[in-house]
């Protein structure tokens, strides 16, 4: 009998979810392996080697952990639930102009559910992953923390993780730097996991050529939107571009154009296939909406609060005031943020606590005189 019941641990291959595990397996818990199989990289026509949590590499380096531990190991094929919701979700945000975030969708919507679903058929109470957050219970909610490791700190991507879910989830990294992950698996003789280079790619873009990757998935979308317009902000045509969907706001590199000046997208407009350059004030917004959200720390948000927002991972967020209109959280932000992209996640912290998330619906510029928000970015 294990000392606290038995937990399945979800197992990239990589040195962080595994020290999770073998950390388990140290407390006693039961723990059972599981490594996802999300994608299948060789059949969408990319050029590179297949790497990352998908690969035969990852998928055997878990079960070795899993092998010396003592423990069993299971692969999980769910390409089919990946692909219809997140590839899809993937392709359809850039051709509606907006800017996704596949690693929250998957998250929220594929290996949570997917996990509980197999730990309730193999009798786990538990499921574990090797995210550095923190998660407690406060007032009757399970409320997600930032990790001790502020570079590490991953509790932007698990906004929307449901408060079912949570309750029954474990993230023993929590507490811990990723120097010390190294030195843990140092200790116990892991040194291929310690000298494993991490992969920082959407794991079904390991080229990081998402243009490619959508050229590929929608059939004929290359040559339906070539040849649109790039504007100034004043309207003025500056000359064709290759398509809206393969531009993202805030983008610099790659605009195939020069103005004598660093230029950047500041707007794209699916409907007549424009995409808005300008310098980089132009993309400074001071307010947002925020939809399809999910709180964490409180049930809602009746009155006002302040907050430090977040509107992309590596941000280090700025002072904003929050009020929830309805199915919405409407965002006013202290000071002007540059670059925030329709399609991206919004997270609401209150000092390291997440109060909860949403998808950027759009920015915009409040008039100071009148009050009256005037909206630019229209992708709702």
């Amino acid at each position: 009998m294990s000392k606290h019941g038995r937990i399945l641990v979800a197992m990239s291959g990589g040195i962080d979810s595994s020290v999770a595990a073998v950390m388990l397996h140290e407390e006693g818990y039961e723990v059972v392996g599981m490594t996802m199989k999300t994608w299948d990289y060789a059949s969408s026509g990319g050029t590179k080697k297949e790497t990352g949590c998908c690969s035969l590499d990852s998928i055997n380096d878990a079960r070795n952990v899993a092998v010396q531990l003592g423990f069993p190991h299971y692969i999980l094929d769910i390409r089919n639930e990946f692909g219809d919701a997140v590839i899809d979700y993937f392709t359809g945000e850039y051709i509606e102009g907006r800017t996704p975030n596949p690693c929250v969708m998957c998250n929220t919507h594929i290996k949570w559910d997917a996990l509980l679903k197999r730990a309730d058929k193999l009798d786990c109470e538990f499921i574990a992953t090797g995210h550095y957050a923190n998660i407690r219970e406060e007032n009757n909610r399970h409320i997600i923390s930032k990790g001790f490791d502020a570079w590490k700190d991953q509790s932007y991507v698990l906004w929307g993780v449901s408060q079912e879910s949570l309750a029954r989830t474990k993230l023993p990294l929590g507490h811990l730097t990723k120097a010390r992950i190294r030195e843990m698996a140092t200790e116990r003789g892991f040194m291929d996991l310690v000298n494993k280079a991490e992969s920082y790619e959407i794991c079904f873009v390991p080229d990081n050529d998402y243009r490619g990757f959508i050229k590929r998935r929608v059939e004929g979308l290359e040559e339906r939107v070539k040849g649109g317009n790039f504007l100034d902000t004043d309207g003025k045509i500056l000359g064709k571009h290759e398509g809206y969907p393969f531009y993202t706001i805030g983008q610099r590199k790659g605009l195939g154009i020069a103005l004598g000046y660093p230029a950047f997208v500041t707007e794209i407009r699916k409907d007549t296939n424009e995409v808005v350059l300008g310098r980089d004030k132009d993309l400074e917004r001071d307010g947002m909406m925020v939809g399809q959200l999910n709180l964490s720390k409180y049930a809602s948000i009746e009155n006002p609060i302040e907050t430090i927002t977040k509107v992309r991972y590596k941000d280090a967020g700025a002072n904003a005031t929050i009020w929830q209109e309805g199915d919405k959280m409407k965002v006013h932000f202290q000071d002007s943020v540059s670059g925030i992209a329709p399609g991206q996640a919004a997270v609401f912290y209150e000092g390291d606590d997440v109060i909860g998330g949403g998808w950027i619906l759009k920015s915009f510029k409040q008039n100071a005189e009148t009050g009256i928000y005037a909206a630019v970015t229209l992708s709702e």
